[in-house]
């Protein structure tokens, strides 16, 4: 079976786009490969059909496709439109009951799948480990790879451990895919894979998204907004999402337009389980629905028909902004991508900033509490904690960061929320090291800087963005 035979029998598409096919073939030949594409035109593709072809094509070995992803919502999306269409794949992460998740170890040690999602920290589990050495894993898949390096905006530390983990699965083949990556990104995912630049063919399908018009106006206060917003969605009726940066803030607009009697959908972190998830099926599934969301509202979100995508508040980076305007237009139609531009958001994001960059000593200072005080701490709660390190400062959440920080280390294990953990490690010195802490503040500082910049440039804001991501650009 060829790859132009698996894309019609299994996704229905009738052609290749882009570079697809030949990072399909460059794979399928045993070689590495890091694909850079804008969101929505496909990366998936770039391992699921080699997948496919190395399951069918072997009769003895039962090779599987190991992805990695970071994201438990996505990973369950993607392994439900896979096996819609027939296809044997299965995720293992922390939602399944521990009886589901032994019947899926036993299925994937006797070979029933060919693709298996799981998130890097499953590597921490020696029962998994004892599973995955059964399997011949060809071919080693790792989604979101910014997410791989220290400069990337959503960086997962146990990412850093792919070198380790390719070299346990006998060292891969192993492709790479994201669709934003700086230079210093990309070389830095390169070496956290245990690769050189020689080994390692670089396809980058550019970020240009010829269809989408961007642009930044100028707005101050609520009212001033909310009239923009409703601007925007009159004059492209359809689907829309507008970012929030605060819960509060976005609320405060939700109970606006109600009381102008405008139907919406509200999506963010604070929301239960089970209503993120009606939220998100009533976007998907339902026609022309405006939602208010923060950008918990983010990954899986692969609706193609959303005719605009409105920042109510500064985004904290570059990097943030591109992927959020990315879920717009992926029918190809037009679409448009507003940024409200108000400077006094910009104090909103350096809070941000403050609370996402403990220091050395704060970290220290938690550490100190979970090891000595657990019991403590488990007894009285998260408020018990916070306000004997924030000195009674509600506003403070620098605690919300550290213990997810001590959490994607594994320092620590257990539920975040409610609080109920244990401490297995020691502070690890990444954590300990005040130099490499303040530096990590710094890139993001420049980060934000650079949205700055993009808001007050007067020229074509698609050149700036090529420019930041080391691009060149020849308008459209």
């Amino acid at each position: 079976m060829q790859p132009l035979h698996v894309l019609q029998q299994y996704f229905c598409y009738e052609k290749f786009r882009g570079q697809q096919l030949e990072v399909i073939e460059h794979v399928l030949a045993g070689k590495h490969a890091l694909v850079i594409m804008p969101t929505g035109m496909g990366k998936s593709l770039c391992y699921q059909i080699p997948a496919i072809l190395s399951a069918t094509d072997s009769d003895e070995s039962n090779p599987l496709t190991l992805v990695m992803s970071p994201l438990i919502a996505l990973m369950k999306d993607q392994v439900d439109s896979l096996r819609a269409r027939n296809i044997p794949a299965t995720f293992i992460n922390s939602s399944l009951t521990r009886q589901v998740r032994e019947q899926r170890y036993a299925e994937v040690g006797r070979g029933d799948y060919a693709l298996l999602y799981v998130t890097p920290e499953r590597f921490r589990k020696p029962d998994f480990l004892e599973v995955i050495r059964r399997r011949d894993v060809r071919l080693l898949a790792v989604d979101e790879a910014h997410c791989i390096s220290q400069w990337g905006h959503d960086f997962r530390p146990d990412y850093t451990r792919l070198g380790e983990i390719r070299e346990t699965l006998g060292n891969p083949t192993t492709i790479a895919l994201t669709a934003t990556a700086t230079p210093d990104v990309q070389r830095d995912i390169v070496r956290q894979l245990a690769l050189t630049e020689d080994d390692v063919r670089l396809f980058h399908e550019g970020i240009d998204r010829p269809n989408l018009s961007l642009d930044v106006v100028d707005a101050w206060q609520d009212d001033e907004k909310l009239e923009h917003i409703l601007r925007i969605r009159g004059e492209h009726p359809g689907t829309g999402i507008v970012y929030f940066t605060l819960i509060k803030t976005l609320m405060r607009f939700s109970d606006k337009l109600w009381e102008l009697e405008i139907p919406h959908l509200v999506y963010h972190g604070d929301l239960e389980r089970r209503q993120r998830k009606r939220v998100q099926e009533q976007f998907m599934n339902e026609p022309e629905h405006l939602v208010l969301a923060t950008n918990a509202f983010g990954m899986g979100i692969d609706k193609e028909d959303i005719r605009f995508v409105t920042h109510a508040d500064v985004p904290g980076s570059m990097e943030a902004y591109y992927q959020e305007i990315g879920r717009a237009g992926r029918d190809g139609l037009p679409s448009r991508c507003v940024l409200l531009y108000d400077q006094r958001d910009l104090a909103t994001q350096m809070e941000f900033m403050r609370w996402s960059n403990p220091d050395a000593e704060f970290y220290e200072r938690v550490y100190d509490f979970l090891h000595h005080d657990l019991e403590q701490v488990h007894a009285f709660g998260i408020d018990w904690l916070r306000e004997r390190l924030h000195h009674r400062n509600k506003h403070d959440h620098r605690l919300e960061s550290a213990l997810a920080m001590l959490d994607r280390h594994g320092v620590i294990e257990g539920s975040l929320s409610p609080l109920d953990i244990e401490v297995v490690a020691e502070l690890p010195a990444a954590l300990r090291d005040q130099e490499r802490l303040d530096d990590k503040l710094k890139r993001d500082q420049q980060k934000l800087y650079s949205l700055v910049q993009y808001v007050k440039h007067e020229g074509d804001r698609k050149a700036f963005i090529h420019e930041y991501f080391g691009l060149p650009y020849s308008p459209s």
